[in-house]
């Protein structure tokens, strides 16, 4: 019998489920749109219906199992599903699952007023850890809610993550979330608990936050409801899943110790595996836990492919990169910063894109964007070396931006390493990897190596590396003078 996998990927502005067999081919495939954010809610507020996310997950259940049906597969091939999510979404469900109010999403920041006060009851987690608490983790979130409604946290029976709900629906338990999509609400990720100051100081009990599990562990089956409604089997395995940005990072196949992932899409994205955590006096990056102990430092950029859209609204790109190659390596240094502000790979809220140098037109100030770009990758992960990571001589690559080979060209040249990129490289196939971790192979690691496939090489051009070698440092030089580094 063959076997399959699934992926279930629920993002802002839509539901995708891709399914893959124990290769890493792609069987079938949907994608359901969601409806936009409530609206009419004040500046910095973000909510959705959990209920929609529900219906869009199960018509792509439905439209993937007709596919499946169509191309000769039995329900019983579907081995496991996991599912991931918006990072710092949070929901109060009750005992039966019903959410109590609507979602509050990632990027909503109404609990910043409340801020201060769970960072002085967190700071020895912050400390332990490496990071500080955000208005878009999940926490602060909840101690909102508590403290909006008391009614609220009576009634509510746990609080619990979009991936989470999910799952719910999927198997009847919606008390378990992953370590993962815990770690914005507070979870200790060394001694692997929920921390006691959450209801000491906080006054939010423990007992209402979900039992957490590493992702790939089995949750439950799909249950009898849940099938009728997806056509799924109802023996079909769920496991636990992870945040989209991480499942979007072992999609990329960088999923063992010195692997990593450069994400370049509206900003740049990087992250990798280490051995032992990593924590950054400037809160420049912060970690995840690896399935399998290891960690997963990130960072992102505010820099990345923004700039294209502003500075060349309706140009094709891939023509651009055409007459861009004639002038490179350029003589100019820029930082393609698109709007004021930078987090990483430096803190600097006053910074400002620049290029030293005068252009000869507008192609060759892209080509020099281009560059300026990889230079700011480069800064990166010196960066995360100096805070003690390994960085091989092979980096994987994503985003919109891994589609132009010019710049992987570049990139690979500044960078002197190898690019790898991937053929499948959506979030819903990071968690069709952590589908197989337990259920196909042993572990993600074996799961990575025998499903991720690699579309394109790019290696470094010889006649480049000592140029930018030159620009890099005056890059650096550039970045000093205006106070950034």
């Amino acid at each position: 019998m063959r076997r399959l996998v699934a992926g279930i990927d629920a993002g802002t502005q839509g539901v995708r489920v891709l399914v893959v067999d124990e290769h890493g081919s792609p069987q079938a495939t949907a994608a359901r749109a969601l409806p936009p954010p409530r609206a009419g809610l004040p500046p910095g507020w973000s909510e959705q219906r959990p209920e929609d996310w529900w219906d869009a997950t199960r018509a792509c259940l439905q439209a993937v199992a007709a596919q499946l049906t169509r191309s000769g597969f039995s329900k019983e091939e579907l081995v496991a599903i996991a599912v991931d999510s918006t990072s710092g979404t949070v929901v109060p469900v009750d005992e039966a699952g019903r959410p109590l109010h609507p979602a509050l999403m990632y990027n909503d920041s109404r609990s910043t007023g409340l801020l201060g006060e769970v960072r002085l009851a967190g700071r020895q987690l912050e400390e332990k850890l490496g990071y500080a608490f955000k208005s878009s983790f999940a926490l602060p979130k909840i101690l909102w809610l508590c403290r909006q409604d008391p009614t609220l946290l009576e009634r509510t029976a746990t609080f619990i993550h979009a991936a989470d709900y999910l799952v719910g629906c999927l198997t009847g338990e919606f008390s378990v979330s992953d370590h993962s999509n815990a770690l914005k609400t507070g979870f200790d990720l060394l001694e692997y608990r929920w921390p006691e100051f959450i209801e000491d100081e906080l006054g939010i009990p423990l007992a209402k936050l979900p039992r957490v599990v590493a992702p790939g562990e089995p949750i439950g089956q799909v249950g009898r409801s849940a099938a009728r409604e997806t056509e799924l089997a109802e023996k079909t395995l769920v496991v636990a899943g992870m945040t989209d940005g991480s499942a979007a990072q072992l999609a990329s196949g960088a999923t063992s110790v010195g692997a990593w992932n450069s994400i370049l899409g509206t900003t740049l994205v990087i992250k990798g595996i280490t051995r032992n955590l990593l924590k950054d006096p400037l809160g420049r990056i912060y970690c995840h836990l690896h399935p399998q102990g290891y960690w997963m430092p990130g960072g992102a950029s505010n820099t990345g492919c923004q700039w294209i859209a502003k500075a060349h609204p309706h140009e094709d790109p891939a023509e651009l990169d055409t007459a861009a190659a004639h002038y490179l390596p350029t003589d100019l240094i820029s930082y393609p910063l698109a709007r004021p502000g930078e987090r990483f790979p430096f803190v600097a809220p006053q910074a400002q894109g620049f290029i030293e140098g005068t252009p000869s037109d507008e192609v060759e100030r892209y080509a020099a964007n281009l560059e300026g770009l990889a230079y700011l990758e480069r800064l990166a992960f010196a960066i995360l070396e100096d805070l003690g990571a390994t960085v091989g001589d092979t980096v994987h690559v994503t985003g919109g931006g891994a589609r132009s080979k010019l710049w992987l060209k570049i990139r690979a040249s500044v960078l002197s390493k190898q690019l790898l990129r991937p053929l499948v490289s959506e979030t819903a196939m990071g968690s069709a990897l952590l589908a197989a971790s337990q259920t196909l192979y042993d572990d993600l690691t074996e799961a990575a190596r025998q499903m991720v496939k690699l579309d394109l090489r790019v290696d470094p051009e010889t006649r480049w590396i000592r140029p930018y070698d030159e620009r890099y440092q005056r890059f650096i030089a550039a970045c000093r003078t205006r106070g950034y580094l």
